[in-house]
C-alpha cells in the first residue's frame, strides 16, 4: 500500500516516522518545508501539493488542526481530492465537527474515495512509540483496509461505529480531560487554602485513586491552568465548542462535565468560573474573540496552523510560547 500523510506537526510527524519505518511506500506533504527536513534521512517522497501527494497514494491521512484545514486540504483546487485514485481511501486524524466528516465523505464518495474519520489521542510521545489510542469511524471494510497503517503509531485501534462515531468518542476524551483539568485545579487550590505544601499534594495524589492525567499536566505547570491559555486553550476551546454544539443537537447535554469544562476555560482565560457569563464575562466555550461557523473557522495565521499539533494532551500543548514551560500537555 501506498501511504501519503499530510499534517508534519508534533503528533502527525512521529505518526508519519512510524509509517515510513514500518516500510510503506510513503509521500509527504507540507505547507512549511522545514517540518519536511527531518524526513531528510528516510526513502519517504516529498510532493509539491496535496494532490500530487495523493496522486502517489492509495491512502491519504490528515492530521492538521481543524475543519477548515481539513476541508482545504480535501477539496481545494490542488486538494487531496483531485489526485487520489478512484477506490483510494482518505483517514482525518483531526479532531474536527462530525458532521464535517459525514460531508467530505458525501463529496469523496462523488470521486470514487471513502473517507473514515479516526481521531488519535496520546500526542507525540506515544506517536513516537506506536501507543497513540485511535478511534475509527466508517464503513467496516475501510477500516479494515486501513488498520495495518494505523497499527504503525496506534495501539489499540478501535472501531467505534459508522461515520463521525470516530470524532464523538474524540470529542468525549477531550471534553472530559478539559472537566478533569478543572477538579484537578481546584483541588490543589483547596489544598493550598488549607496550607498544604501544593507540591507534596499533588505527589500524594497522584499516587492514589485520585491520580489522572490532567492531574499531572497541572501539576506540572505549577498547580494552576494560568499556563494553559496560550496553546492548549485554543485547542480546548475548539473541542468544547464542538462537544457542545452535537450535545444540544442531539438533546443530550450533560449536567456536571460541560460546565466543569468550561471552568477549566474560565481558570486559563484568567477568569472566575463561578461569574457566569454576564457583562465583562464571555462564555470562554464560545466566545474566544474570533467570529466562527460550524465547522468553517476563520482562517487566522495558516500558514502556521497546518504545522501545528492537534491533540490536547500531547508534548505540544505541554509547552505554551511565552508563559512558561508548563502546560496542558497535549
Amino acid at each position: 500500500m501506498r501511504v501519503g500523510f499530510i499534517g508534519l506537526g508534533s503528533q502527525g510527524a512521529p505518526m508519519a516516522r512510524r509509517i515510513v519505518d514500518a516500510g510503506y511506500r510513503t509521500t509527504l506533504w507540507a505547507r512549511r518545508p522545514a517540518t519536511l527536513v527531518p524526513f531528510g534521512d528516510t526513502l519517504a517522497a516529498r510532493a509539491a501539493s496535496p494532490a500530487d501527494l495523493a496522486a502517489a497514494s492509495d491512502l491519504v491521512c490528515v492530521c492538521v488542526v481543524d475543519d477548515a484545514d481539513v476541508e482545504e486540504i480535501l477539496t481545494g483546487e490542488h486538494g487531496v481530492l483531485a489526485g487520489l485514485r478512484e477506490g483510494g481511501v482518505v483517514a482525518v486524524h483531526s479532531t474536527v465537527h462530525p458532521d464535517t466528516c459525514r460531508r467530505l465523505a458525501d463529496r469523496a464518495r462523488t470521486h470514487g474515495v471513502a473517507l473514515v474519520d479516526a481521531p488519535v489521542s496520546g500526542g507525540g510521545p506515544a506517536a513516537a512509540r506506536g501507543r497513540l489510542v485511535l478511534m475509527a469511524g466508517g464503513e467496516p471494510g475501510t477500516v479494515a483496509y486501513c488498520r495495518p497503517v494505523f497499527a504503525t503509531y496506534a495501539d489499540p485501534v478501535v472501531h467505534m461505529g459508522p461515520l463521525g462515531t470516530g470524532q464523538l468518542a474524540k470529542l468525549l476524551n477531550n471534553v472530559l480531560f478539559t472537566a478533569n483539568l478543572a477538579t484537578a485545579a481546584d483541588t490543589l487550590a483547596l489544598g493550598r487554602g488549607l496550607a498544604i505544601d501544593p507540591e507534596a499534594l499533588a505527589r500524594v495524589l497522584a499516587h492514589g485513586s485520585a491520580g489522572s492525567f490532567a492531574l499531572n499536566r497541572v501539576a506540572a505547570a505549577g498547580g494552576t491552568l494560568d499556563r494553559f491559555g496560550d496553546r492548549a486553550g485554543p485547542l480546548l476551546r475548539k473541542d468544547v465548542r464542538l462537544a457542545t454544539d452535537v450535545a444540544e443537537t442531539a438533546g443530550a447535554v450533560p449536567d456536571i462535565v460541560l460546565p466543569a469544562a468550561r471552568a477549566a476555560l474560565a481558570l486559563m482565560n484568567g477568569q472566575n468560573p463561578r461569574g457566569g457569563s454576564g457583562p465583562g464575562m464571555a462564555d470562554p466555550a464560545v466566545d474566544d474573540g474570533e467570529p466562527h461557523q460550524l465547522g468553517r473557522r476563520t482562517r487566522q495565521g495558516d500558514g502556521q496552523r497546518h504545522g501545528q499539533q492537534d491533540e490536547v494532551g500531547g508534548r505540544a500543548a505541554a509547552q505554551p510560547r511565552g508563559r512558561g514551560t508548563g502546560g496542558a500537555g497535549r
